[in-house]
């Protein structure tokens, strides 16, 4: 740059010099005014040489914890005693004819949906306190971010039905204002003695690390006196509730879809060190374009390493693995594969396969399909304490085919790797994905990003299920198509202690 800027009559004063008199303004300054030193603040000399530049060049100026007078001085510029120019507290330059923000840059800078209504004038805002974007952003300037948008205020979401109510939360359907989507709001109610329960922060702690396509989305958190509210993407149904809707009847294509997302989704849980441990159809969420989804965080837990020791007390029974089910407390990854074997099962048949009312009865089912463990299929169960209080009979295993003829030889092979007695023994979700069973859905679903929905490959889609049967019930495909459960669900489960729901739509109890 020039000394001499264009647009200037004298030479430039330079800014860092020491003494504002070496900077004079030459023919700049009126006639007859008086030849004595001018002390400007660094402000208005950065404006005047700003002045001085053509349009397309000019200097932006971010002032970052600079108290401004009502004239536009800074209040650190305001020295009497001395003719040294003061410095400027932080203040920041950045070249203005950088791209213009979008609405999409702000998006993917706070990781907000595509269809957010950002506030009017939001985007300006933004762009003056913001860092530029090559820079990290502080979580403080984040969170103060989010929330001049709407997020973490109750204003910004409208409550319209009550879904489902559990002991520490109720659950109702919403919609928010930001995007107009319709969302599940989770309210746990807090005790003034006793604070958050410990499945909600559980719960929070876990989703907010959480981003894949097959986990549900928690897209706010809402703290006040009463309660801490959290805000989910709404899932139109779950598992339960679709195979009620086939009749129990699902289509053979669309219970391997199913499963593969269900894997996909533990896989990236148990790459992160997270263990479900509460795997059931009614907490697997599944949304109109076929999308299943875990949900339900608030039994799941960060392990530290394979060995820690854990509760027992875990799992609902028709789903929880022998090994826990004698009391085990040391469990891993394992504890989930022998849910997603009995889901699959499920899937498959349109029953539970161990619908079991105790902890006995449970273990009495399992043996009696796949045989009381000896030595040899389970090696040191004869010293188990629990197993021989129990005394069970001598059973031998029966073919699982005889209970789901329409399972393939594929499907068979992945599900007796999945129930497995012995935990080290059963397949991990990362080698199930892999498994022979899932070869007709192509090579391209093994390489999805996180984010990415096995709908977004080509010529993957679901087939219609032989037992649907939603003309023979008019009012659960009203109810589908406003986006909500029907009434009777909630009112079915409450009677039916054995099908317990902890999903979104009736809550954990912890």
């Amino acid at each position: 740059m020039s000394d001499n800027p264009q647009g200037c009559s004298g030479p430039a004063p330079r800014v860092g010099d020491s003494k504002v008199g070496e900077a004079k303004m030459g023919e700049g300054m009126r006639m007859g005014e008086r030849d004595t030193p001018l002390r400007l603040s660094p402000f208005r000399m950065l404006r005047m040489l700003d002045s001085c530049r053509p349009p397309g060049n000019r200097i932006g100026i971010v002032h970052e914890n600079v108290k401004m007078g009502s004239d536009g001085e800074s209040d650190q510029a305001s020295g009497t005693s001395s003719d040294e120019v003061q410095s400027p507290v932080r203040v920041r330059m950045r070249n203005n004819h950088h791209r213009r923000i979008s609405n999409e840059d702000i998006n993917k800078r706070l990781s907000l949906p595509a269809d957010i209504r950002l506030p009017e004038g939001y985007l300006e805002k933004f762009a003056m306190n913001s860092p530029p974007f090559d820079k990290p952003m502080s979580r403080r300037l984040r969170r103060a971010s989010l929330s001049e948008i709407g997020f973490g205020k109750l204003e910004t979401y409208i409550k319209l039905d009550k879904l489902g109510e559990g002991t520490y939360a109720t659950v109702f359907k919403g919609r928010s204002k930001l995007t107009d989507n319709l969302v599940a709001l989770k309210e746990i109610r807090l005790e003034h003695e006793e604070g958050a329960p410990c499945t909600a922060i559980r719960e929070v702690s876990l989703l907010k690390d959480l981003k894949h396509a097959n986990i549900v989305t928690l897209h706010d958190i809402i703290h006040t006196d009463k309660c801490l509210t959290l805000v989910f993407e709404y899932l139109e149904k779950d598992l339960k509730q679709y195979m009620d809707d086939c009749g129990s009847i699902m289509s053979i294509h669309n219970v391997k879809i199913f499963l593969f997302q269900l894997l996909r989704g533990l896989a990236y849980c148990h790459r992160r060190k997270v263990l479900h441990r509460d795997l059931k159809p009614q907490n697997l969420l599944i949304n109109e374009k076929g999308e299943l989804k875990l949900a339900d965080f608030g039994l799941a837990r960060a392990k530290s390493v394979p060995t820690k020791t854990y509760s027992n007390e875990v799992v609902t029974l028709w789903y929880r693995p022998p090994d826990v089910l004698l009391g085990s407390t040391e469990y891993s990854t394992p504890i989930d594969m022998w849910g997603v074997g009995c889901i699959f099962y499920e899937m498959i048949t349109g029953r539970p396969l161990f619908p079991g009312s105790t902890v006995e009865d449970e273990l009495h089912l399992i043996f009696r399909i796949l045989g009381t463990p000896t030595e040899a299929t389970w090696p040191g169960i004869t010293t188990s304490e629990q197993f021989k209080t129990y005394n069970f009979p001598r059973y031998h295993a029966e073919p699982i085919v005889n209970h789901a003829p329409r399972i393939d030889s594929d499907g068979l092979d992945l599900l007796l790797k999945l129930l497995q007695f012995e935990a080290k023994n059963r397949v991990s979700a990362e080698e199930a994905l892999r498994h022979p069973y899932f070869r007709t859905l192509g090579e391209h679903v093994q390489s999805l990003p996180d984010t990415a929905s096995i709908f977004s490959i080509k010529g993957i889609q679901l087939h219609k299920d032989p037992g649907k049967r939603s003309s023979l019930h008019p009012e659960s495909t009203v109810a589908h198509k406003l986006g909500s459960a029907p009434s009777q669900y909630f009112q079915r489960e409450a009677a039916n202690p054995r099908a317990q729901s902890h999903n979104l739509s009736s809550t954990s109890t912890g």
